[in-house]
């Protein structure tokens, strides 16, 4: 009987040292993204794509993440004395929206350290992990896209964007061959991380987002520490190719690099572009600054 993904691990323990010195006593993935704090669209994301129990993976000064999702019974008292029920609304919907379950990492060693701190809240099935700085925007969130791919495959998916140019050299890069009936999906037979450019084996990026057997677990146990002391995940995905097929998905919908200030400055501005609420006059700023 094939495993159903509903669980989604989101790592949340680093410095966010790019965004100093906002990040300095805020988390970074509670920086907004025009009135919702980063993580919560990788939530929301999670929750569309079936997901019903989310493990947020975080550490020391990362309390602001717990209180955001939990109830504010002095906000919503006074919201609700003053009569301001679409608020009141907008508060209990972020504590009412999923399951949530958190676990501590006592240091910062890497991705596959955060994703291997999950292991006994996500047990013997198969799991995704959402990296909150990756914001996609979507008609299909990219998460239910993968999971159904998963559902055909019965494998791990790795979502892949192409890059072109010495980007490529930031990223971990796959190495595979495009399936027949799908060009979208790529069988992986190697992983590289962040190559030169002229020594990338493709133009596919990995990026923020992965459906993963539980058997990364155990590899990952074993997986040695890398550079710098951490314990990489393209490591252990690199020991899952030995014994189970992994692809690599190119997704459809737009990323943006919430990590970085650019990124987060494109994704505020497009997104707000979008809004009823909001888009009309910042169109109208815009247009009026004459570029």
């Amino acid at each position: 009987m094939k495993s159903r993904v509903r669980k989604a691990v989101f790592p949340a323990a680093g410095f966010g040292t790019r965004f100093l010195p906002a990040t300095k006593s805020i988390p970074k993935e509670m920086l907004p993204l025009v009135d919702k704090p980063i993580i919560q669209y990788g939530v929301e994301e999670a929750i569309a794509a079936g997901c019903d129990q989310i493990v947020i993976v975080t550490g020391r000064g990362k309390s602001a993440i717990e209180d955001h999702f939990d109830i504010s019974y002095e906000l919503e008292n006074t919201l609700e004395k003053r009569g301001k029920k679409e608020l009141l609304a907008v508060s209990r919907n972020v504590s009412n929206m999923v399951r949530l379950s958190y676990v501590r990492q006592k240091e910062a060693m890497g991705l596959g350290h955060a994703v291997l701190m999950a292991r006994d809240l996500i047990g013997d099935e198969p799991f995704a992990v959402i990296l909150p700085d990756d914001v996609i925007d979507a008609k299909v969130p990219c998460l239910k896209q993968m999971i159904d791919q998963y559902d055909k495959l019965q494998g791990s998916i790795l979502a892949t964007q192409v890059v072109e140019g010495p980007a490529i050299s930031s990223y971990g890069v796959i190495d595979g061959t495009p399936l027949k009936d799908d060009p979208r999906v790529m069988e992986v037979k190697g992983l590289v991380e962040k190559p030169k450019m002229e020594e990338a084996p493709s133009k596919n990026a990995i990026i923020g987002r992965y459906v993963l057997t539980p058997k990364i677990f155990e590899l990952l146990e074993k997986t040695p520490l890398g550079a710098g002391g951490e314990l990489q995940l393209t490591d252990g995905i690199k020991g899952l190719l030995q014994s189970e097929k992994v692809y690599g998905y190119t997704f459809e919908g737009k990323r943006y690099d919430a990590g970085d200030k650019v990124g987060m400055l494109t994704a505020t501005v497009d997104f707000a572009l979008k809004r009823d609420d909001l888009g009309p006059k910042l169109r109208e700023h815009i247009q009026s600054l004459g570029l």
